[in-house]
């Protein structure tokens, strides 16, 4: 597997990997977070203007997805319920999604983004069992709840360089 920047030659593949990590999700009992149209093509496209779209590949093949930056993101702000691991720079990574067709697309994704910043935070639903439990075996640690900017709650994670 091999990780680039995204272009909007990707575009089709991109929205074909979200739309089976949709159904993925309300199969899997989070219905909610991701609905039918989250996330919408305009953000797509502008993640990918912004160069913050990445895709993962196997074999020429866009398989997984990931908005990555290296940036302090305002909804991390303020967390409750707890604290984050430390105040250093971070990267962020969001709307990570994989076509299912390869086994541990995921963490691939999430090992790159944490090598290329060493400090790195991400959310996710408090119905993503899945999500949770693929940040726990990564070694993420639950930090507390934030909320997202139309002011749903997620549950905060981080990893943090182990020195």
């Amino acid at each position: 597997m091999k990780i680039r920047i995204a272009t909007l030659k990707d575009l089709d593949s991109i929205l074909r990997i979200y739309e089976h990590a949709r159904s993925f999700m309300a199969s899997h009992g989070n219905p909610t977070q991701w609905g039918t149209t989250y996330p919408p093509v305009d953000m797509i496209e502008h993640d990918i203007r912004m160069g913050n779209a990445y895709v993962c590949e196997e074999n020429n093949r866009v398989i997984a997805v990931f908005y990555y930056a290296f940036e302090n993101d305002v909804t991390y702000t303020t967390i409750y319920d707890g604290n984050w691991l430390n105040d250093a720079p971070y990267g962020v990574v969001h709307r990570i999604a994989s076509d299912g067709t390869v086994k541990g697309a995921a963490s691939f994704c999430l090992s790159w983004a944490f090598s290329q910043c060493h400090n790195l935070k991400i959310d996710t639903h408090q119905d993503n069992l899945v999500m949770q439990s693929l940040l726990a075996k990564l070694d993420f640690k639950k930090c507390g709840t934030i909320l997202t900017e139309d002011g749903s709650s997620r549950i905060a994670y981080q990893k943090q360089d182990s020195k």
